[in-house]
């Protein structure tokens, strides 16, 4: 069975693909061409996948309002002074969102005038 791996270098996002079964075999041309850079698409993708995995995991415990778009929203709200940071950035502040960060962040929104619809 193998594994993928998402590795960053010079800001560009690099996906590498291990087969665990045969850990000593010579790489094929084809596995070779899956070591690639992920593209816009795909990071957005991943992104959206992973601010949804967010939203499911507050569900489970009692914040079924939360939408996938809404951590998002969350999350980039402090992108828009210094511009978006390196991909395992991004990753590590949607997989480090807690509960009470999203909803200091909503509580803000709604005195500021930002209000969700």
């Amino acid at each position: 069975m193998g594994t993928t791996h998402i590795h960053q270098q010079g800001g560009k996002a690099k996906v590498e693909e291990h087969n665990e079964e045969l850990p000593n075999q010579q790489i094929s041309v084809k596995e070779a061409e899956t070591d690639r850079e992920l593209n816009d698409h795909e990071m957005n993708e991943t992104i959206e996948q992973l601010c949804q995995s967010k939203a499911e995991e507050f569900h489970l415990i009692g914040y079924t309002q939360v939408s996938g778009a809404d951590v998002w929203e969350c999350v980039s709200d402090k992108y828009h002074k210094k511009g978006t940071p390196p991909l395992y950035e991004v990753v590590n502040d949607i997989l480090s969102l807690k509960v009470t960060q999203f909803m200091n962040f909503i509580t803000l929104s709604m005195y500021r005038g930002e209000i969700r619809k």
